[in-house]
C-alpha cells in the first residue's frame, strides 16, 4: 500500500517579490513614460494641471458606486465623518466656477467592491475638463490624446484595435444595430423594450434594468474592436451629470470610449443648471438609500452653491489610467501595470 503524498498549496509570490516586479518592469516602465506623455500633452495645450482633496464630506450620489469611509480627527478630538473620492469631479468643477481654465488631475480615487482584470478598489484617474468645449470637440481631444500617447495599433486580452479611425456611434443606433431594439422610442417601458430587442421580462425588471441588461450583453461586447468607439448620446433617465441634447431631450451629452473591448472614459457636457441638479440628486439619493437601507452622507450643497454661482459651459471626462497603461504597455489585467 502506497501512501499518499502530501502536498502543501503553492503560495503566490508577494507583489514586492523581486522576481514578481521583473516580470511587471516593462509593463510599468511604459506606465511611468505614459503619465509624463500625457502631462506634456496638456501642458502643450494650456491645461493647467490641479491636485483636489481625496477624503471629501461628500463623496457623490452615484447610485452604483460604494465609496470607502474614513474619519477626520481634530486636535481637540471631535470627529468629522468623510470618504475617499470615487472622482475628483466635483471638486474640478468647484475649480471650473472659481475660473481655474482648462485643468486637468492625475488623481488617486477609490471605488469599494470592484476587483477584476480590469477593475481595482484603489486606481488612478485622468479627468479634464475644457470650459466652452462641445461634445464634439472633447472626442476630438480624447482622439488627439490617444494618438499622442498610444503606439498606432493597442491590444489587450486578445482584442487589437487600429487607431487610425474613431468610430462615433449613438446610443440609440447602437441599440438598433447590435439589440434590434428600438431604444428611445420604448423609454421607461421595460415590456415594450423587451418585445423590441426579443427577449423575455424578468420578474420585477424595469426599463433601466432592461437597459444595462441589453447594453453589457448585446452592445458592448460588438463595438471598440478593431477601431474604438465612441457610445454617444445616452438616454436622459442616464444623464448622471451631463446636460440634456439642446436639440433632442430625450438624450443627453453624454459619451463613454470603448477600445480593444474595453471601457476606456465617461465624458459629460456638463449640467450647469443648479435646480435641475439638485433634483436629479434627490431621485439618486432616494434610489441608492433603498437600495441601501441607509442613508450616508449628506447632499452636496456646496456643490449647488457652486452651480449656482455659475459653472461655465464646459465638458469634462474621466479616464482610467490604469486602463490606459495597459493598452500602451500590452497588459491583459490591470494588476501587471501597477507598482503593487
Amino acid at each position: 500500500m502506497t501512501t499518499p503524498r502530501m502536498t502543501t498549496p503553492r503560495m503566490a509570490t508577494p507583489r514586492w517579490h523581486p522576481d514578481s516586479l521583473a516580470d511587471r518592469m516593462p509593463f510599468l516602465r511604459r506606465r511611468a513614460g505614459l503619465a509624463i506623455a500625457i502631462r506634456a500633452f496638456f501642458s502643450g495645450r494650456g491645461y493647467t494641471e490641479v491636485e483636489t482633496p481625496y477624503a471629501v464630506a461628500t463623496p457623490g450620489e452615484e447610485i452604483h458606486l460604494l465609496p470607502f469611509a474614513t474619519a477626520r480627527v481634530t486636535p481637540e478630538g471631535a470627529r468629522e465623518n468623510l470618504w475617499l473620492h470615487t472622482s475628483p469631479e466635483f471638486a474640478m468643477k468647484r475649480l471650473l466656477v472659481a475660473g481655474a481654465g482648462p485643468i486637468f488631475q492625475l488623481a488617486r480615487v477609490w471605488r469599494n467592491g470592484e476587483a477584476g482584470p480590469r477593475h481595482a478598489s484603489e486606481f488612478t484617474m485622468l479627468e479634464w475638463y475644457a470650459p466652452g468645449a462641445s461634445m464634439a470637440s472633447l472626442m476630438d481631444e480624447t482622439e488627439a490624446l490617444l494618438r499622442a500617447v498610444l503606439p498606432p495599433t493597442i491590444a489587450s486580452g486578445g482584442i487589437a484595435s487600429d487607431l487610425g479611425c474613431f468610430e462615433r456611434l449613438t446610443m440609440a443606433e447602437a441599440f438598433r444595430r447590435h439589440a434590434g431594439a428600438d431604444l428611445l422610442g420604448t423609454a421607461g417601458d421595460a415590456a415594450a423594450l423587451a418585445a423590441s430587442a426579443a427577449i423575455a421580462l424578468r420578474d420585477g425588471e424595469t426599463w433601466e434594468d432592461q437597459f444595462f441588461r441589453l447594453l453589457l450583453a448585446r452592445v458592448e461586447p460588438a463595438i471598440g474592436r478593431a477601431h474604438p468607439t465612441f457610445l454617444t448620446h445616452w438616454p436622459a433617465a442616464q444623464a448622471a451629470l451631463a446636460r440634456r441634447d439642446p436639440a433632442d431631450p430625450r438624450v443627453a451629452e453624454r459619451f463613454e470610449l470603448f477600445a480593444c473591448g474595453m471601457e476606456l472614459a465617461n465624458a459629460f457636457v456638463e449640467l450647469t443648471d443648479a435646480a435641475e441638479q439638485r433634483t436629479r440628486f434627490t431621485a439618486d439619493r432616494a434610489r441608492r438609500h433603498a437600495i441601501t437601507g441607509r442613508t450616508d452622507w449628506p447632499l452636496d450643497e456646496d456643490f449647488l452653491a457652486a452651480l449656482d454661482c455659475g459653472l461655465p459651459q464646459s465638458a469634462g471626462i474621466a479616464l482610467g489610467f490604469d486602463r490606459l497603461a495597459m493598452l500602451a504597455a500590452g497588459a491583459d489585467r490591470i494588476d501587471q501595470v501597477m507598482w503593487l
